[in-house]
């Protein structure tokens, strides 16, 4: 026997390391690294994953435990995801098992089953008599369970105690006396999905002659036999389908099957998200001068089967999408992958439209909106080698293939690649790691690359990530950037203005309607309002269980808490002094579609927000109304900001640029830049010319400055000034560390416990120091001070911030101290999270 080190399915601080088990020999075959197992770990059988495979052990191996079971015909996970998930482990200060877990699909997270047999023959009374060997029991409610199990072979522990709902002790004794046999197997959260296909069992020409010899009373199996031979070229066809059309019985059928003529069988079924769609086939454009550049640059690395990192800094509208689609086309004619990630929120159908339309049936789509069997047969067509090119969110990224060439990542700069749960990942950081393990190569795309990646382009600061910079700043049909007007509502307000709208946002809106062109209006909010206040007294309505204001929804008439789902009724009457005087603040997109019909009558809005886009296919639908200019207005959230291109839209107005500038975060003005720039670019994008409309109560902040003049560089100019000052990225890294607890006084006390560990630990090997001095290595931190959201589902929140810069072992040192901890405060229910690189500080 050979041996595997097998990581269980248990993520805790005990468990994150390799166990050994022995591999018998009948399994041998089928366990590779990467392998999903069955193992027995201590009472239970856990899933685990192989991650090296080793000779039999000299010394005594007479208690290690063998594998059960392999669940998988083919490794799920390849050696080289393996590899990434130790990485992942260590830079995340993650467990390994959530690693490994984070890289498959939803329904490949199976949990054991308990199943219950027919136990040792030996130690029951046998009667030959019965065709079944009934067993000769002491009871009859005995004899019905063993019945129960023999007819069937084998049962769930479920299925049997939902036969016999009153009968635990009966089936715990036969299980004692050993008539009854348990184990525990692995099940899947979902199956492959089947149906019951028909095809012919004899050649056509038989079946033909075998039509004349029906009797009468056979005439609708002849009917049925008929129809199948006039579909032969769409043989098999759903035996479902089939008895809907002819509207014949299930018998019929099997009757043609009885005689031969006919088979039955379960077939797979793939599902397929896109099936019936029609993509219009695409074919390369000609590149324009600065596409040329880019292209060789990035052709070069891919020719010679070398690592690259490229940051491609171009405008909207510059051609990125056209660069991309070639590069992949350059490495499938080398037969190797491309994976292409978008944030989910820019995964629109128009994107999908892009890639099927130029790869057709070679494209898998992975993303959130997909129902977990769509995503676990799109994974399944990566594995089997039936796609070459995968276009996802983030988790697209350890897409399962074996000659991946290029990782292509748009919109680099979203927040959105980075997981907020466990583990917590950056997806452009694992992108280029996992491309440098096998020589590929990697385009970060954006109009306005984050200022972390821009740093270390133009600098080279960091060694792990030094992209090369490669700019296109002029749009690929030559047409210009839009005009950008600021209008300060502080000076509408001034002169009597009371509307949402300025009055030239209204006057463009206006000369759009009577054009019939089309217009975007941005809201950096969602909601009806953003909070119930009493004018009376100045109570605000809050969540009991988070400290954050609840939302307004006016289509349900309640108030929701955005973080843990809590809902209440709209008060009629202020709840603290009884008031009539309490109202709806703030503006969400309901109330502006209600503003848009109030001033101009039969306007047709399609609004775009979490409230709309609940449903399957909800995106899909409403872009497909605003494209066939079945809606004047596209209203909506960020969601409305990025990767849409429709040829009308001359006119792009944003209602309330300053909402993001207000959040307790160091990225606030360079995430209000983004969305600006992003959502600027909706406009003119085609033969039109385009304008934008910026509304703001802070008109002189450079981020709007900046984003009104299409400047990034200006921008990035500023924007570091204060980074440098205040020590934050790119001049150092951070993490995250935040502490939580039912009971205050105990997570205050644990929280400065924390932080004073870990200044006396990092000043112990010499780390701690100011930052101030930026030739030098050094660690500082930063509190604990509460949370942003102090308090969140009835729990109280406190934080570290833990600064950075060199090349010191920061990660290791704050797990560390982090897992002593809470060893000491195991009873006290205290939690901790460790976020690397967290790029949300709420």
């Amino acid at each position: 026997m050979e041996m595997a080190r097998v990581i269980v399915d248990v993520p805790s601080k005990d468990t994150d390391r390799p166990f050994d088990y022995l591999i018998p020999e009948e399994l041998r075959p089928w366990v590779e690294v990467g392998s999903r197992v069955g193992v027995p770990f201590g009472h239970r059988t856990l899933q685990g994953f192989v991650v090296s495979l080793h000779p039999r052990p000299e010394m005594d191996t007479a208690k290690m435990k063998p594998i059960q079971e392999v669940l998988d015909v083919m490794p799920p996970l390849s050696p080289e995801l393996i590899e990434l998930g130790e990485w992942m482990k260590e830079r995340y200060a993650c467990r390994y098992i959530s690693a490994l877990q984070s890289m498959l699909p939803t329904a490949l997270k199976g949990k054991a089953e308990r199943y219950i047999s027919l136990g040792n023959p030996e130690a029951n009374a046998m009667d030959e008599s019965d065709g079944l060997f009934a067993i000769l029991p002491e009871s009859e409610l005995e004899r019905d369970i063993l019945g129960f199990v023999g007819q069937r072979g084998e049962v769930s522990l479920q299925q049997l105690t939902r036969a016999f709902p009153d009968a635990a002790a009966a089936i715990k004794a036969l299980i004692g006396q050993g008539k009854l046999s348990e184990h525990q197997q692995i099940k899947d959260k979902l199956q492959k999905k089947t149906m019951k296909a028909i095809e012919l069992a004899v050649s056509s020409e038989e079946a033909r002659l075998t039509l004349d010899a029906f009797p009468a009373k056979a005439q609708r199996q002849k009917e049925v036999l008929q129809y199948i031979l006039e579909m032969e070229d769409f043989l098999p066809i759903s035996q479902k389908e089939l008895l809907q059309t002819l509207g014949v019985s299930a018998g019929t059928v099997k009757g043609l099957a009885d005689k031969g003529l006919i088979t039955i069988e379960d077939i797979e079924i793939f599902r397929d998200p896109y099936r019936g769609r029609h993509f219009t086939p695409s074919e390369p454009l000609a590149l324009t001068p600065e596409q040329q550049v880019v292209y060789r640059s990035v052709v070069r690395k891919l020719d010679e089967h070398e690592h690259g990192v490229f940051l491609l800094h171009g405008v909207t509208g510059s051609g990125k999408t056209e660069i991309y689609l070639q590069t992949i086309q350059r490495c499938l004619d080398q037969d190797r992958q491309a994976i292409v990630l978008v944030p989910e929120i820019s995964l629109t159908p128009q994107m999908v439209e892009r890639f099927k339309g130029r790869f057709g049936d070679r494209v898998a789509v992975m993303h959130s909106r997909l129902s977990d069997g769509e995503r676990y047969d799109e994974w399944r067509k990566i594995r089997e080698g039936r796609a070459s090119v995968v276009v996802g969110a983030r988790s697209a990224v350890f897409a399962p293939f074996d000659r991946l060439g290029l990782i292509i990542m748009d919109e680099e700069h979203e927040s959105s690649y980075k997981q907020e749960e466990t583990p917590k990942y950056h997806a452009r950081d694992v992108a280029v790691h996992r491309a440098s393990m096998i020589g590929a190569a990697v385009i970060l795309g954006s109009a306005t690359p984050s200022l972390e990646s821009y740093y270390a382009a133009k600098s080279q600061s960091r060694d792990d990530f030094a992209p090369l910079l490669l700019e296109m700043p002029s749009r690929a049909l030559g047409n210009k950037l839009p005009g950008v007007h600021v209008v300060d509502m502080r000076e509408e307000l001034r002169e009597g203005n009371r509307s949402m709208f300025s009055r030239s946002l209204h006057a463009a809106i206006s000369s759009r309607l009577e054009r019939g062109e089309q217009t975007v209006l941005l809201l950096n909010r969602r909601g009806y309002s953003t909070f119930v206040m009493c004018r009376s007294c100045g109570y605000v309505a809050g969540c009991p269980e988070c400290d954050i204001s609840l939302t307004y929804h006016q289509k349900s008439n309640n108030l929701r808490c955005h973080y843990c789902g809590y809902a209440a009724q709209a008060p009629e009457v202020c709840p603290d002094c009884g008031s009539e005087h309490i109202r709806y603040f703030g503006t969400g997109t309901q109330r502006v579609e209600e503003e848009l019909a109030k001033l101009f009558p039969g306007i047709r809005v399609i609004r775009m927000d979490v409230d709309t886009t609940t449903e399957k296919g909800s995106h899909e639908k409403l872009l497909k109304q605003f494209r066939d200019k079945k809606g004047d207005v596209l209203l909506g959230t960020q969601m409305v900001a990025k990767g849409l291109d429709f040829p009308d839209v001359t006119l792009v107005g944003v209602i309330t640029a300053d909402s993001a500038l207000n959040l307790p975060d160091f990225r606030a003005a360079e995430k209000t830049f983004q969305l600006l720039t992003q959502v600027a670019g909706r406009a003119g994008r085609h033969h039109l010319p385009g304008e934008v409309v910026i509304q703001s109560y802070t008109p002189e902040h450079y981020s709007i400055i900046h984003a009104s003049s299409h400047d990034y560089l200006s921008f990035v100019k500023d924007e570091l000034k204060h980074r440098k000052a205040l020590h934050y990225p790119p001049y150092c890294r951070l993490i995250l560390v935040t502490l939580s607890h039912e009971q205050l006084p105990l997570l205050v006390r644990m929280a400065e416990n924390f932080a004073a560990t870990i200044k006396y630990e990092s000043d112990r090997r010499g780390w701690f120091g100011s930052l101030d001095r930026f030739d030098a290595s050094a660690l500082d931190i930063l509190g604990p001070v509460a949370s942003p959201i102090p308090r969140l589902k009835n729990r109280y929140r406190f934080q570290c911030m833990i600064k950075w810069r060199g090349t010191m072992d920061a990660v290791s040192l704050v797990r560390s101290v982090a897992e002593k901890l809470q060893d000491s405060a195991r009873d006290s229910k205290l939690q901790i999270s460790i976020d690397v690189d967290p790029q949300m500080l709420m």
